[in-house]
């Protein structure tokens, strides 16, 4: 769900190979609100949040604040939060997963990124501006205005990170603004009993069977990176939720399609230290943390809250933290003094949980096998309700959110299921409802971006379906788009190029055994087509230099109906054809092992080979040149 480089390139491809130009419709729009009428228009899926902002205005007057920030954030700098953290959510309407919000006394703005500006019209009353950017350039130029000389500019320490905290700091710096952090949180305050209680489900040793290693060893892996680092730091601070789940095999439900829990870790060479609600613990979870006791591989646990107290007091010894700054909040860094610090973007329990070991890649390959029966499975049952006018948005996503649930080893999607048609699609990550459903219908283009949480493994996948007679501009783009999937697929690139994998916006050295998405797609209000699929990195030896290359583990057909075939290269064909004989060897069986004849059936249908004609080669082989220009640029760009 990360935009990439590879996303940005493929976009500016289509632009330049794309014949046709849609056209933005004329009529009035009812979906979205419209503040400049009187009185204002608002559809019925806005939020009132008048008596919100009173509220938390009087809070404000109450600690002598002229503008507090809300970010979309908790703690632990999660994508995905809880509804308890929901805290922009709450304050605004809105529901995406990235934006801002500022209060002043007498004004309030939300800045998010273009994904998510129709559905912020959707959402947010007209108490909201809208500001179409995330830069806190613009978020620093807007409170400059708003705020007078001599004003307090607050935000919740605990809900950003470092590098934001800066970027705050040296927004406002120089302005006669004073940036005041604050640890009573102003929307916690003012939402009251009304916020959702705290996670109190158990958490649970993932069993051995699904991990790659235990957890002993994986501590003993980092404290050997601890003694061979050139600064020799005496402790590991883990921040990240995944962090801590990955390093000690356990597992949570405290954030929604996520398995994880409230927690943090302090990793010394003799110690360790787990911040968590122990009472949750399942007896096995508590047994596997403490059956080295005494010793270095005995887990000690502490309350939750106790992470700052502990880490100031261990900051007052001779000792060296190491510790990932996008995960690390300014409240818990603040406390270390700066020469006892030990910064990288990313913690080595992080970057070590992103190489997949033998073990762990056979697991995620397996979860992608049963995962690619549900998608099949809810295709077909498409196929045939569709038609009939028998399917809404809703009940799509519902469908397939139950068909995963009855796999085996199922806990459920990974993320809210995006089931979008028509004017919805347009929105990036759309999720219906029993308000803005819309009928499926044989006459538009019909977007499923879902994905499942298996105790072997975590999948995510894109497909744009159409079931009547799509116009020759949705086949154009929509290859394109596949175009750029394929050859992005096939790319041979240098072992440690940079490039994001699932690490938010910053670049990383790629290694065999990472797991990563590659998702071209062509977004217009009013339009959609995207194709998205799950590729593990692997060794290709060419000559004595070691490259990378993609194994795609993703095993769903594309949509034939929507595929212009006369542009596809012949290599692009023989790609494709490779692709779906993969899917028959690995797919085929376990349709036939679940007795889903049916859906096997399908299968062979959907995967037949492709032939091209000769009409078509000169214009796929012109837009393969451009494509492989394109991205030698990038690949240049990324190693700069």
């Amino acid at each position: 769900m990360h935009t990439s480089p590879w996303i940005i390139a493929w976009l500016l491809l289509l632009q330049g190979c794309t014949a046709e130009q849609l056209q933005r419709a004329t009529s009035p729009r009812t979906d979205i609100r419209d503040c400049s009428t009187n009185p204002p228009y608002l559809p019925s899926t806005v939020t009132e949040t008048t008596a919100r902002l009173a509220a938390l205005r009087g809070a404000m007057k109450a600690h002598s604040i002229d503008a507090y920030i809300v970010p979309a954030t908790d703690a632990h700098m999660s994508e995905y939060i809880a509804e308890r953290d929901s805290r922009l959510g709450w304050v605004t309407g809105f529901t995406g997963s990235a934006g801002t919000g500022v209060v002043t006394l007498d004004k309030a703005a939300l800045w998010t990124d273009s994904r998510y500006w129709t559905q912020a019209e959707r959402q947010m009353d007209c108490n909201w501006e809208l500001q179409r950017t995330t830069w806190i350039e613009s978020i620093g130029l807007w409170i400059l205005e708003a705020v007078p000389a001599g004003g307090n500019v607050s935000l919740d320490p605990f809900l950003f990170s470092i590098d934001t905290w800066n970027s705050y700091s040296e927004a406002l710096h120089g302005s006669g603004r004073t940036l005041l952090p604050i640890e009573t949180n102003l929307v916690d305050q003012v939402w009251g009993d009304q916020r959702p209680p705290p996670a109190s489900s158990k958490i649970y040793s993932l069993p051995a069977e699904f991990t790659g290693s235990s957890w002993q060893e994986k501590v003993a892996g980092i404290r050997q990176q601890m003694e061979q680092h050139v600064r020799n730091p005496t402790a590991v601070l883990l921040s990240g939720l995944e962090e801590t789940a990955w390093l000690f095999n356990l597992r949570g439900d405290d954030i929604p399609y996520n398995p994880v829990f409230y927690s943090y870790t302090l990793l010394t060479s003799t110690n360790i230290r787990l911040f968590v609600d122990e009472t949750r613990l399942t007896a096995e979870a508590r047994q596997s943390l403490q059956a080295g006791c005494p010793g270095p591989l005995c887990v000690e646990l502490q309350e939750y809250g106790q992470v700052r107290a502990h880490v100031r007091d261990y900051a007052q010894g001779n000792v060296t933290i190491w510790l990932g700054t996008e995960y690390t909040t300014y409240g818990l860094y603040g406390i270390i003094p700066q020469e006892k610090l030990l910064e990288d973007s990313y913690s080595p329990v992080m970057v070590a949980k992103a190489v997949k070991n033998a073990k762990e890649q056979e697991l995620l390959r397996a979860a992608h096998v049963r995962d690619a029966v549900v998608v099949i499975q809810y295709l077909l049952w498409l196929e045939k309700m569709v038609p009939q006018g028998l399917v809404d948005e809703f009940s799509g996503a519902r469908h397939v959110d139950a068909l995963r649930w009855a796999q085996e080893h199922s806990r459920g999607p990974s993320f809210e299921s995006i089931s979008a048609s028509g004017l919805n699609a347009a929105l990036a990550h759309y999720s219906p409802s029993n308000v803005s459903s819309r009928k499926l219908s044989v006459d538009e283009m019909y977007l499923s971006d879902t994905g499942g949480q298996y105790l072997d493994g975590t999948t995510d996948i894109t497909r744009t379906m159409h079931w009547g007679v799509p116009t020759p501009f949705q086949k154009e783009a929509y290859t394109r788009v596949l175009m750029g999937n394929i050859d992005l697929s096939r790319l041979i690139f240098p072992t440690n190029t940079a490039g994001p994998v699932g690490f938010q916006s910053n670049n990383i050295p790629l290694m065999k055994g990472m797991f990563t998405s590659i998702e071209p797609g062509y977004y217009r209000d009013g339009q959609v087509w995207g194709t998205h699929l799950t590729a593990s990195l692997q060794q290709h030896q060419t000559g004595e230099k070691p490259f990378l290359t993609f194994e795609v583990v993703s095993l769903v057909p594309y949509d034939r109906n929507l595929i212009d075939v006369s542009l596809l290269s012949q290599e692009q064909i023989q790609y494709l054809n490779t692709y779906y004989k993969t899917i028959r060897e690995r797919v085929g069986p376990e349709l036939q092992s679940q007795q889903l004849e049916e859906e096997y059936r399908w299968l062979q249908r959907n995967t037949e080979p492709f032939v091209q004609s000769s009409a078509g080669t000169a214009a796929a082989t012109l837009c393969v040149l451009a494509t492989t220009s394109l991205i030698s640029a990038l690949l240049t760009e990324l190693q700069a």
